[in-house]
């Protein structure tokens, strides 16, 4: 089978060939057929990552493929399901090994390459809100990064989720892609008073942040009693420090928030939310956005779309 393969943190990967792997107790064996890539792939191929596999290793964290055989003791789903699967690695492969309780069966509307985009960045937004914030109807969500990968989605999902979305954005152009997805109110990032223009509509029951930095400050500023602030991500590069006796005279939750870490302790979270964004794909109320489609031959011309940050939406390898 072909695997494109990282043997170095100091070499870009390649495109070899290695023996068919085999399913072990546990496990299914799926023929991949979409992957899509991610800015963590990136981090990967350098070692920088959390959940660096050891060398060598496969790239490849979401994928969509057909089940081929199950391992020793495992009991499905049975061989000939189309299936989606967060793998964490070797999704560039042309079959991958898998933990069988990782793995969600696909609805027949929705094609494999859509259901290998959607994975992180819909998982990211949905358990955050729905399982960890507790996001409820008519209560007010703010996002910042709104027109970020994460951030578009959490708008989107937000608005499905039926509730007030505030997006904060850096320009018109991002905050009307931000209105598009489903956004109530738009406020831009270079605005001088974030923390006013948020209190002004009522103050914030929920807040995602992708960006960290004065963003962040802004709005936990103007977060209402019992309101949750989601610790998503640092984009802006600036990690701020909360005054934890504000947290407590105001009654305000801060959640870290790590996707990927519920596959070690909780899978069934991120299994759950899978299958409902998956119905949710079905039913044509998301549709991931991808800008890419590229075949195995051409996952490094992917990954260095995701480094020039070239790509407007998804970049998904198929096989």
């Amino acid at each position: 089978m072909r695997i494109f393969s990282v043997t170095s943190h100091d070499l870009p990967p390649k495109l070899t060939t290695a023996p068919d792997c085999t399913p072990g107790r546990g496990e299914i064996l799926v023929r991949n057929r979409a992957c899509g890539l991610n800015f963590a792939d990136l981090l990967m191929m350098r070692g920088k990552y959390q959940d660096t596999p050891a060398l060598p290793f496969t790239l490849g964290m979401e994928v969509a493929g057909v089940v081929e055989a199950l391992g020793p003791g495992t009991g499905g789903p049975p061989p000939g399901t189309r299936v989606a699967v967060f793998g964490g690695s070797g999704g560039l492969a042309d079959l991958g090994t898998y933990p069988a309780d990782r793995t969600v069966p696909l609805p027949d509307a929705v094609d494999d390459i859509s259901a290998a985009a959607l994975q992180i960045a819909y998982g990211t937004s949905h358990v955050a809100l729905d399982h960890k914030a507790r996001l409820q109807p008519g209560e007010t969500l703010v996002v910042l990064g709104a027109a970020g990968g994460v951030g578009l989605t959490a708008v989107e999902l937000g608005h499905l989720m039926g509730a007030t979305v505030v997006a904060i954005a850096r320009g018109t152009e991002k905050l009307e892609v931000a209105r598009a997805a489903g956004a109530d109110h738009l406020i831009d990032a270079e605005d001088p008073d974030i923390r006013g223009r948020i209190k002004a509509l009522g103050g914030a029951d929920v807040v995602y942040d992708a960006v960290g930095g004065d963003l962040f400050r802004a709005a936990f500023r103007a977060m209402k009693p019992e309101g949750r602030i989601l610790v998503i991500g640092h984009a802006s590069g600036d990690v701020p420090q909360v005054p934890a006796n504000h947290l407590l005279v105001k009654n305000i939750d801060l959640l870290g928030f790590y996707w990927g870490g519920y596959m070690s302790f909780r899978p069934k979270v991120v299994t759950d939310s899978l299958a409902t964004l998956l119905q949710w794909a079905a039913e044509g109320r998301i549709k991931p956005h991808v800008s890419q489609v590229l075949p195995l031959e051409r996952a490094q011309e992917g990954l260095d779309l995701l480094k020039s940050r070239a790509s407007t939406g998804k970049v998904v390898i198929t096989l």
